[in-house]
């Protein structure tokens, strides 16, 4: 490896899941776990239905161009990707090449890569309609249509990338910027994103800006997870150095490969020299039409606060640590449920703290995700101010979280069943105090020459209350009932 340097290109897909419909159909756009149930006669292609262009599917696809720095068309075209498969049945996709020009052209994003900031350019992004979905068993196949027609963006990068976790920093970086800006819900588990991966190693003494300088491409279709992509490009990496080292890497023709994960390798499946001819032409039943300045503009200012900008917000503003802050953004519905704490007046540091060791702890053991938690910000809010307010301690508040998280119940009942409530009375503590020093004499002689008895006495306080004693109340007046024989 050290004798080499990579070179990675993606072509990222992801489904636009926030639209109501299909991207051409009235179809409801949405995850079902009974096939076939969201269609309508266009999706199935039946003789004489025509295409209605979403026009949401259009204004979250140049959101996402926006995003990324690209320049976006004047007018808006649709064209025909000619090919034959089950999953599709008009025989042919609608999509965008990249002529006349798809939503997004020439832009770039600038990610975050083990602590250094590494810049992709972006050739395009480019909406189209998702193919259905097929399922393949030993004696016969199955297609569900459910997928046919969902708006799909198709990112595609030039080879900027020169390791496997910068490729997948930079994937994770995108299903953020999708998921932050209302685009899509980017979830793998629903089939909603897939990549192409394009690998190719060159000579480390030569100029990576040079395409003469290039080795050779390998594509891998339809890698569908992040671990998935990681693992496919170590893989080809290793195989392609190997072929160097033998000398044969020069015979290796342009390809196309799967990665295949029962194996662990990538699968050859046809030679890019015989690649398809798709015969593009633009789609004749979506006439061109002029994107206006205005609605750009609108778009433009929709574009909400990013993870990345929350991540600055977290540490200047609100002083969290780089790590903090990194964990709190990571998942769009963390960074919301923090955000709501802090608008209900919950103490910035503390919420932190809660939200990064205890809560996140408590749905990774329990393998949930934040839309599954019982507790709500406010019940958040309301156990920190009982901390705050001296009704129970820090101590305690874990424990309540627990009950909260168990029983699903609010905090307050919590305390109350538990008979948690703290006693933050001057006199009721003072007078437990005072018998708890008359009772002990010799102690309070040992704690002015310098012995630790201090501890006890707190303790015996806390025995007498059933830890329910203020602490730092107690302390106090501990000192000062000592201080006065």
């Amino acid at each position: 490896m050290d004798n080499y340097q990579v070179l990675i290109g993606l072509e990222m897909h992801c489904e636009i899941s926030e639209t109501k419909t299909k991207v051409f159909s009235s179809a409801k756009n949405g995850y079902s776990d009974t096939p076939n149930s969201y269609i309508r006669p266009l999706d199935m292609a039946f003789p004489g239905t025509l295409p209605v262009v979403n026009k949401e599917a259009v204004a979250l696809a140049l959101k996402a161009s926006m995003i990324l720095h690209c320049s976006q068309p004047e007018y808006l075209y649709f064209e025909r990707k000619n090919y034959y498969y089950p999953d599709l049945p008009k025989g042919y996709q609608i999509t965008q090449e990249t002529k006349p020009a798809p939503v997004g052209s020439f832009g770039y994003l600038d990610f975050d890569c083990k602590g250094e900031t590494k810049r992709v350019r972006i050739n395009n992004i480019h909406l189209e309609e998702d193919a259905a979905s097929s399922d393949h068993y030993p004696t016969f196949s199955t297609i569900d249509y459910n997928r046919a027609g969902v708006p799909l963006l198709e990112l595609v990068t030039e080879p900027d990338m020169h390791s496997a976790e910068e490729a997948v920093a930079f994937l994770e970086t995108m299903r953020s910027i999708y998921q932050y800006a209302g685009i899509s819900e980017a979830d793998s588990r629903k089939g909603q994103i897939r990549c192409d991966v394009n690998v190719s190693i060159m000579e480390k003494d030569k100029d990576p800006s040079d395409p003469k300088n290039w080795g050779t491409k390998v594509e891998m279709k339809n890698v569908n997870s992040f671990g998935g992509v990681r693992d496919a490009i170590n893989y080809e990496i290793d195989r392609q150095i190997a072929l160097k080292e033998d000398g044969t890497y020069d015979e290796m023709e342009q390809q196309t490969r799967r990665w295949d994960e029962d194996t662990f390798s990538t699968i050859y499946m046809r030679s890019k020299a015989d690649a398809i001819d798709y015969k593009y032409f633009v789609e004749p039943n979506i006439p061109k039409f002029k994107i206006s300045e205005s609605w750009l503009e609108s778009i433009r200012a929709s574009i909400p606060e990013l993870a990345s900008e929350r991540k600055e917000k977290y540490m200047n503003e609100y002083n969290l640590s780089e790590y903090d802050s990194t964990i709190l953004v990571k998942e769009k519905a963390i960074s919301d449920f923090y955000e709501e704490v802090i608008s209900l007046g919950g103490e910035a540091k503390g919420a932190a703290n809660w939200l990064t060791s205890v809560i996140l702890g408590y749905l990774n053991k329990e393998e949930l995700e934040m839309k599954d938690l019982y507790l709500t910000p406010k019940m958040l809010v309301d156990l920190m101010n009982m901390v705050r307010d001296g009704k129970i301690s820090s101590k305690q508040s874990k424990q309540v979280l627990s009950k909260v998280l168990e029983d699903k119940k609010e905090p307050s009942v919590i305390v109350e069943e538990l008979g948690m409530k703290q006693i933050g009375d001057d006199k009721t503590i003072r007078d437990i105090v005072v018998k708890v020093l008359d009772e002990h004499p010799d102690l309070i002689e040992d704690h002015r020459k310098g012995k630790n008895t201090f501890d006890f006495f707190v303790g015996q306080v806390m025995k007498a209350t059933r830890g329910q004693a203020n602490p730092s109340l107690t302390a106090d007046i501990i000192r000062e009932e000592i201080d006065k024989r």
